[in-house]
């Protein structure tokens, strides 16, 4: 084990060492003598301490007292126990800052802070101030890395550390049928679960009629080589999630009791499979119990003021790890689940077979606790929200992301979805509430994949979008205003909005609200560092050539509930004495419990040599700027890696690549018809550019809005439904309504009909053609082989005409003219003229 540097991912051919800014701990004696000096406590929490001792003797001591001291040093955290005269370690002194620091030196790794005594104290349960143990820790992390990325120093790095070494095979792996499933499993779930997870409700679909999904869907929720540590059991055992037993207290207990007995008879046929002993295969690997933690900082986040990673996994609170006064924990509610590897799923509202509808999901922090927002954002008058966000799909619209607000129409900020657009409604001295900035519709920058986006705002620029880095190019049309009209009553709600109208679909890995705007060069830095869980797995190849200690290592994460991602392979020995020098690697590829993965081998073809001249000791060679994703089996804490090569050194594995199947004769399919549909938004374009009235008029948005679910989506013409036609026809309505109601643009459009006259004299034979002829000039093509004639269409216009002419004999009202010309516009305009292309 030593100190290493080495690539990292998203990098091209560079090499990266990856490095934490902390200070050499110092040793500090009392200087007899000094003044006092009463400094400023900067914590907001209750219990604050005051402190009134010496200064900071140096300004490591500063940054120690501002980041860590401020926070812990609270009666009601550790300054009733570890202060002055209490229990050692004092760290907690607030008598003597410097004393306070030395102390803490003893506790804490800079390096890597989550290895500190201090959170693996209460990591343990160790007087933790929330409800969650681990909240407690992230918490401490977060103060402990501000104090390390404070300051000047010696540079310390990541270390990385030599697993134990072991062959592969080892680990049970799922039978491909699902018969076994069937017999032991599936039967607990079909009875006991299938109210909330059969077809139609509730994700995961663990009690599908269908064994095969079920089965498929329970996967990863099983841990075939410890099966007390299944997310089945465990959901029962530890959440009481949903428990069946009628047993009184213990009814979790027995219900948990009873599925960990049904894994372990699914399970207890099964024998690893064993791995073919001709492949030049590295030393197994499991994630959780093998893998190094990588997400050791690398971010900007100076200036954070509520976080959320969903680290916890389980429960109903997603806990603010931000570390700043008042703690804003957000309930989960509705149909939400946990994802793998750190994040949040939202899904839609759903109904069961037994009948109760589960909500859409959401998470929403308390009116009290969102004031923190309001509070510190409104001081700095500037903010960037930043979060990465996996949409479930792109034809979402209205659906809320983030939004701090306090109805539909009230909101201090809000991120939306809109089809393939990011919109950010906000609040301000010189910005409507409800008038979105978004990114541009042809842009297409939200995608339905994993994207990092941040929302700025800044008294010098406005509002700005970034996606994955990068700018959107959109300039904030509104000038930068002040933030002074902010509600402070509002709550901040994640997935949907306060309402629960506004629901939102898909995964949520990160958020982050920050006082300060973000520069590009910190977006882009938080950007690269990538998000959730991340590990570095060092696969030994020590024992296939002659280089001591050496290892190819991954970068690698679980994607989500389903697949784990690999990415930047490179080759390090961690003797510091020993470099490769000409040894073939060729044809790398990924093992998992046992076989070759059977899709995402990125790195089949790899073709390199680990040499001297490319080797770096200390950081090591890159391999390969690719990533893969491969299938979850068994779950992190079990499926079992390793890799192969076709060629390491002098080892080799001669592959018999599988013969190409023979051509297949292409199908021959019926032509397809020359003639299709507009699409829904082209229908409303084209009434728009024919007839001179803009689509943002309030009653044909309104219309357009509720109808255009009836109007095409593909321009299949085969796809043609009535419905179609009764939206065309009421879009038209509008439309012509809309044209004739204004005075100047029907004159413009009807030029000398006199639709003052009364309905028995302004349609004579020249009054019909007044209108007849514009209406085919605008609205109908010429020359279409496919169309009516003009004579035929005026035959039918000018019937309709004379049928509306004729009121029973009465006396026509005063407006009869002007609805003959509007229901002759929308007979042209809503036939086929319009919908057919």
């Amino acid at each position: 084990m030593r100190p290493l540097t080495y690539p990292r991912s998203g990098q091209h051919q560079s090499i990266l060492s990856i490095t934490l800014m902390v200070f050499a701990a110092l040793l500090l004696s009392a200087c007899g003598g000094e003044a006092t000096e009463a400094l400023p406590n900067t914590s907001s929490g209750s219990g604050a301490a005051n402190y009134s001792g010496p200064p900071p003797a140096t300004g490591d001591v500063q940054s120690f007292k501002l980041n860590v001291w401020d926070k812990l040093a609270q009666d009601n955290r550790c300054g009733s126990c570890h202060g002055a005269g209490g229990q050692s370690p004092t760290f907690a002194n607030q008598q003597d800052i410097n004393s306070a620091y030395a102390q803490a030196n003893s506790i804490v790794n800079l390096a890597t802070p989550s290895q500190s005594q201090m959170v693996t104290k209460v990591a343990g349960g160790h007087n933790c101030w929330t409800t969650s143990d681990s909240v407690c820790a992230d918490i401490i992390i977060t103060y402990l890395s501000k104090w390390a990325d404070g300051g000047t120093g010696s540079l310390k790095t990541v270390e990385l550390k030599a697993p134990d070494l072991r062959p592969p095979g080892a680990t049970l792996a799922f039978p491909t049928d699902s018969s076994g499933f069937e017999n032991t499993v599936y039967p607990v779930l079909k009875t006991y679960c299938a109210d909330c997870h059969s077809d139609g409700g509730q994700t995961p679909y663990i009690a599908s009629d269908n064994p095969d999904i079920a089965y498929q869907q329970s996967k990863s929720r099983m841990d075939l080589n410890t099966p007390e540590n299944s997310r089945f059991v465990v959901r029962l055992k530890r959440d009481f999630h949903n428990c069946w037993a009628n047993q009184g207290e213990a009814d979790c207990d027995w219900s948990a009791g009873m599925m960990e007995m049904a894994i372990e008879e699914f399970a207890q046929p099964l024998s690893p499979t064993p791995v073919d002993p001709a492949l030049v295969a590295s030393k197994a690997l499991v994630l959780e119990q093998d893998g190094l933690l990588a997400n050791s900082g690398g971010r900007f986040e100076d200036n954070i003021i509520a976080l959320y990673e969903f680290k916890a996994g389980q429960g109903q609170i997603a806990y603010d790890t931000s570390g700043v006064s008042t703690a804003l924990d957000l309930t989960l509610s509705g149909n939400v689940d946990w994802v793998l590897g750190w994040g949040i799923n939202i899904g839609p509202e759903v109904q069961t077979q037994s009948g109760p509808v589960t909500p859409a999901g959401k998470a929403q922090g308390s009116t009290a606790n969102s004031r923190k927002l309001h509070t510190l954002l409104t001081g700095s008058g500037e903010y960037a929200i930043e979060a990465w966000v996996a949409p479930g799909n792109t034809t979402q619209e209205d659906a809320r992301i983030i939004t701090y607000s306090g109805s539909a129409s009230t909101r201090n900020l809000t991120l939306s979805q809109s089809l393939q657009r990011y919109e950010v409604l906000h609040r301000s001295t010189t910005s409507d509430e409800n008038t979105p900035f978004a990114t541009q519709d042809g842009d297409k920058l939200l995608q339905a994949t994993l994207q990092h986006v941040v929302i700025n705002y800044a008294p010098g620029t406005g509002r700005q979008i970034f996606v994955n880095g990068q700018h959107s190019g959109d300039v904030d049309p509104d000038n930068a205003g002040l933030l002074s009209e902010w509600d402070n009553s509002f709550a901040l709600v994640l997935g949907n909005e306060t309402d629960g109208n506004s629901p939102w679909q898909g995964a949520i890995r990160m958020v982050a609200f920050h006082s300060r705007s973000l520069t590009p060069e910190q977006i882009r830095t938080n950007y690269d560092v990538g998000v959730g869980q991340k590990f570095y797995l060092l696969f030994g190849v020590s024992h296939l050539i002659d280089v001591p200690e050496s290892f190819v290592v991954f970068d690698v994460s679980v994607f989500d509930n389903y697949s784990y991602r690999f990415t930047a392979p490179f080759f390090i020995s961690l003797d510091e004495n020993a470099e490769p020098s000409n040894i073939p690697l060729e044809g790398m590829r990924l093992g998992i419990n046992g076989k070759e993965a059977t899709v995402g081998q990125s790195w089949a073809n790899l073709d390199v040599t680990l040499d001297s001249e490319t080797y770096v000791p200390g950081t090591g060679q890159p391999l390969s700027r690719l990533g893969t994703i491969i299938a979850l089996e068994n779950g992190p804490a079990s499926d079992e890696f390793f890799l192969t090569f076709d060629r390491l050194g002098s080892s080799t594995f001669s592959r018999s690549e599988p013969s190409l199947p023979g051509a297949v004769a292409p199908q021959i399919l019926p032509p397809s018809s020359d003639i299709g549909l507009k699409t829904f938004d082209e229908v409303n374009e084209s009434m728009a550019r024919m007839t001179g009235i803009p689509r943002t008029n309030e009653a044909i948005a309104n219309t357009f809005n509720t109808v255009k679910q009836q109007l095409p989506t593909v321009e299949n013409v085969e796809g043609f439904l009535s419905s179609h036609q009764m939206a065309i026809t009421q879009m038209a309505i509008q439309y012509c309504d809309a044209l004739v109601a204004d005075a100047s643009k029907r004159q413009a459009f009807f030029p000398g009909f006199n639709f003052s006259a009364s309905a028995a004299t302004a349609f004579n034979t020249s009054g019909k053609r007044q209108i007849t002829d514009p209406l085919l000039a605008r609205f109908v093509g010429d020359n279409l082989g496919t169309q009516p004639s003009t004579q035929s269409i005026e035959g039918e216009l000018d019937s309709l005409i004379d049928t509306l002419s004729q009121c029973g004999g009465a006396t026509c009202p005063a407006d009869r003219t002007e609805t003959i010309v509007k229901a002759s516009c929308a007979a042209v305009l809503g036939s086929a003229t319009t919908l057919v292309q």
